[in-house]
């Protein structure tokens, strides 16, 4: 299905099915549009936030559903180390580097390699020096339903060596996209520690235990019950909007980051990845009033992300995990979303 065009080129929007779920893919910043789900009545809700035309996908920086990157989150001052030089980056919020740039992946047409009824692969080039990112960086993105699970798997491999770190920028809500604020839900992530960041969101290089703090969410916890906390952190990103270092499973990286409740329908959404952390953000900054799909209204904290990733200003942290890509080198990733009452 058509869903607009954009610079005289169409935008495709593809359905997906499997026995449980549905979702809508659109080769304009391969993004999530839909996913459907059935609550505890077998109703099918509609969880994640997005728009009805291509043109407030474009007008929008709120990256609904998106794939982002070559380079997910923030990079400090817009600047980071690469082979003994430094590499200089579109700098998007304020002095810093979010997502790429204006011209991420977000921002790209992708085309079509594959298509299934329950699968989808969508490729992309990411061009020499865009951004201030080096090499051309081909990107293949699979979204694939098999029963109650949506899986999200990336490739990708550069010429030269470069940054890479891919993620889905989707905003869940359990209720229903449309149902207000996800303060009701219950988070529970796997995870001991986080990345402390600065008042700009930068990580200050530290690794902090949550033990004894509001950022202790090691088990079921109402995320109203946390998210005002009188915590530097919390005021100073106007609620969670933290990398949380996920805790490692022996030899298998492949692990259970998060899990999400809502009372209200019933689903539940266990997130799975064999990335080192995962981003949990709760739409601090999602504009009241913003019209969605559907007629929905969105308002602040309408949905939450869990952004699978490599650590934020990685590259600026000698002790984080590395997020260069090797020229040659194939990048695979994989993030698993289970849906289930």
């Amino acid at each position: 299905m058509v869903f607009g065009t954009i610079n005289g080129e169409n935008v495709e929007c593809i359905r997906l099915a499997s026995d449980k779920l549905a979702c809508e893919v659109l080769t304009y910043g391969a993004t999530l549009r839909a996913l459907r789900v059935p609550d505890r009545s077998g109703k099918p809700l509609d969880v994640v936030l997005g728009f009805d035309t291509l043109e407030e996908y474009i007008r929008h920086d709120c990256y609904f559903g998106a794939t982002v990157g070559p380079n997910a989150n923030r990079i400090g001052g817009a600047a980071c180390p690469l082979n003994g030089k430094t590499l200089r980056l579109d700098a998007n919020d304020g002095p810093n580097s979010l997502h790429s740039g204006a011209a991420g992946l977000d921002r790209k047409l992708w085309e079509v390699l594959a298509v299934s009824e329950e699968a989808v692969t969508l490729l992309c080039t990411h061009p020499n020096g865009l951004g201030g990112i080096p090499g051309d960086l081909n990107v293949a993105v699979t979204y694939w339903l098999d029963g109650a699970d949506l899986l999200i798997e990336y490739r990708a491999v550069s010429e030269r060596d470069t940054l890479c770190n891919l993620t889905n920028h989707s905003y869940f809500n359990l209720d229903g996209h449309g149902s207000g604020s996800v303060l009701d839900h219950r988070v529970q992530l796997y995870a001991k520690s986080y990345t402390p960041t600065d008042a700009a969101s930068i990580p200050t290089g530290a690794i902090r235990a949550v033990a004894g703090s509001a950022m202790d969410l090691t088990k079921p916890t109402r995320i109203g019950d946390r998210i005002d906390a009188e915590l530097d952190q919390l005021r100073q990103a106007g609620g969670f909007d933290h990398n949380w270092v996920v805790d490692s499973d022996g030899e298998n990286p492949f692990r259970p980051a998060a899990q999400v409740w809502a009372a209200e329908s019933g689903i539940r959404m266990t997130v799975y990845t064999d990335r080192p952390g995962v981003q949990f953000y709760t739409g601090n900054y999602i504009p009241d009033g913003l019209p969605g799909k559907e007629g929905a209204v969105y308002r602040r904290r309408q949905g939450l992300c869990l952004e699978t990733q490599a650590f934020p200003d990685a590259l600026n942290h000698p002790s984080f995990p590395s997020t260069v890509l090797r020229a040659g080198k194939e990048w695979v990733s994989r993030t698993l979303y289970r849906f289930g009452l």
